[in-house]
């Protein structure tokens, strides 16, 4: 694995070094912000719930992957993401816990950023980027290389819809510490983005379109 290479995947894991110190500013009032708990329908809890959401399927899809090929880079990737993103939304499920905010809302995925009504890609698509079921039980058939395209591109989907929702959390979410977190996403996930269109080129294969 190139030193380049190495750098990218490295930054997931300092994410989920920042997401392990996100707690500790929230309880104790990080930004002045002590005593003024989110609105059940405010950015900050709707993030919170769709991202936590967007990242278990991501987290499904990495170990899916991970039995379903010997390439040590794409499960190093996988493991990589797949514990990021376990550990944010550990973190997520946290704030709302602590705020004392239900973990599920009556509204459509998405309304905090004014997107409720946005048509889904398919069952199971819940979110920008997320897998339909189809798709996640087609990746489960695959083996090898075959396995491995199919997770890039899902997965780079994926991303590009997590960065989206993560920049919505960057301008409209008030609490301190979900928008540095959501900035770390937006850089974590981007740089992985990167990556993995390098590894569909090695496999002869792109991204969708």
């Amino acid at each position: 694995m190139t030193p380049k290479r190495a750098g990218w995947i490295a930054s997931g894991a300092a994410a989920v070094l920042v997401a392990a110190g996100a707690i500790t500013y929230a309880v104790a009032g990080d930004d002045g912000t002590t005593g003024r708990v989110p609105s059940a329908d405010s950015a900050d809890a709707g993030f919170a719930r769709d991202m936590s959401v967007h990242h278990q399927q991501a987290v499904e899809m990495s170990y899916v992957v991970r039995d379903r090929t010997d390439d040590e880079e794409v499960r190093r990737l996988a493991y990589d993401i797949a514990q990021t993103q376990a550990n944010q939304r550990g973190m997520m499920i946290g704030w709302l816990d602590l705020w004392e905010l239900p973990k599920v809302s009556s509204e459509p995925p998405m309304t905090w950023m004014g997107m409720g009504g946005a048509p889904s890609a398919g069952e199971g698509s819940l979110m920008p980027g997320m897998a339909t079921d189809t798709e996640m039980e087609e990746l489960g058939t695959l083996d090898g290389e075959q396995a491995e395209v199919s997770y890039l591109r899902l997965m780079t989907e994926h991303h590009k819809g997590g960065v989206h929702m993560a920049e919505g959390c960057v301008e409209k979410c008030s609490v301190g510490v979900e928008k540095r977190l959501a900035r770390g996403m937006v850089e974590s996930q981007e740089s992985e983005i990167r990556l993995m269109a390098d590894l569909l080129a090695e496999r002869g294969a792109e991204p969708r379109s």
